[in-house]
């Protein structure tokens, strides 16, 4: 057995620039088309800011769950001097945490690097039984939740640069 991580990330270069990846990602009603968890998003309220809550339908093979959201942070690159942004979410269960979620977009050559993140909750008081939640109904222990969030991360990432490839964002 090896030592339970807590923590990802990785990162990807977007060809579109920080605000065109920022305000696309940031969209969590995009989220389904990106990662190969996440089927839907439910923002009550779009746009979502900083305390907007959402819900979030997941299914790998053939578990199928749902999560409750709430954003964390949300810098646009147009409000800071480095033009970098960030936007960061936790989503839980039955009002326990599960996962911190993160993206920061930094501008790197024509593009945008993209770095993704993911710290795991499970700590403290409801830690045990958010670990026997995601056993039972996402079919992954804390064991294999680090290298299934891995190959997620990568293939997020690498849907999300695809999907810039020749195409301009819509402007808000």
């Amino acid at each position: 057995m090896t030592e339970r991580r807590w923590s990802l990330e990785e990162h990807i270069v977007v060809d579109a620039a920080p605000a065109d990846v920022h305000r696309m990602v940031s969209d969590l009603r995009n989220m389904g088309r990106w990662s190969p968890e996440c089927r839907r998003v439910w923002v009550p309220r779009p746009p979502a800011r900083p305390g907007s809550r959402f819900v979030g339908l997941n299914r790998r093979g053939p578990f199928i769950w749902f999560t409750v959201g709430r954003v964390k942070a949300l810098r646009a690159p147009a409000q800071t001097p480095d033009a970098s942004g960030e936007f960061s979410f936790d989503v839980g269960i039955f009002g326990l945490p599960i996962a911190r979620w993160g993206y920061r977009f930094e501008p790197e050559g024509a593009g945008t690097r993209v770095t993704e993140t993911w710290q795991d909750l499970r700590t403290g008081r409801g830690s045990r039984l958010t670990v026997l939640l995601g056993t039972v109904f996402a079919g992954t222990d804390p064991d294999r939740r680090t290298a299934v969030n891995r190959a997620g991360m990568r293939t997020t990432l690498a849907r999300l640069a695809a999907g810039f490839d020749g195409v301009t964002p819509p402007r808000p």
